[in-house]
């Protein structure tokens, strides 16, 4: 019973940690409460599909920036959906590059739009990294018979 004690307390620090550090705010706690008995997976599954689409958004992303000409209404059009899914997970440093990437697309700016893809990338992949971590000790606290201290 310690064990899971103690899972339970990494768990809620971990998730703290994310919150203090930026990776997350308000509405990743919001998607936390939509979940349930009945609908045990809905945040993992809400966030693998953010994954699925982030992925597609940036290569998409890489493409429209790689070509002769560059049309930034479309990309702007790609970050404005990456924007708003990286917000409704509550991927709070996505979204705040998306915001910048999006004033290069309004100035022109294929340098700042390069810049952002790539800072965009690396919070990305970082958000990634920290969520699958976190899924993975909620998986340990459940395994070891504990349940999931709910967000406060």
């Amino acid at each position: 019973m310690d064990s899971v004690v103690q899972l339970q307390r990494q768990l809620v620090d971990y998730t703290a940690s994310l919150f203090h550090e930026g990776f997350l705010d308000e509405q990743f706690n919001q998607l936390q409460q939509l979940q349930d008995e009945s609908n045990p997976d809905f945040v993992v599954e809400v966030v693998s599909l953010f994954f699925e689409d982030s992925e597609r958004l940036l290569n998409e992303l890489a493409k429209a920036l790689d070509q002769q000409s560059v049309d930034f209404k479309r990309i702007d059009a790609h970050v404005h959906q990456l924007k708003g899914s990286s917000s409704s997970i509550g991927a709070q440093r996505v979204q705040k590059v998306c915001i910048a990437f999006r004033n290069y697309c309004d100035e022109q700016n294929t340098e700042g739009c390069l810049k952002c893809l790539q800072q965009v990338k690396h919070e990305y992949s970082l958000v990634k990294t920290k969520l699958e971590t976190l899924f993975k000790l909620e998986r340990q606290v459940l395994a070891a018979g504990g349940s999931i201290p709910l967000p406060i």
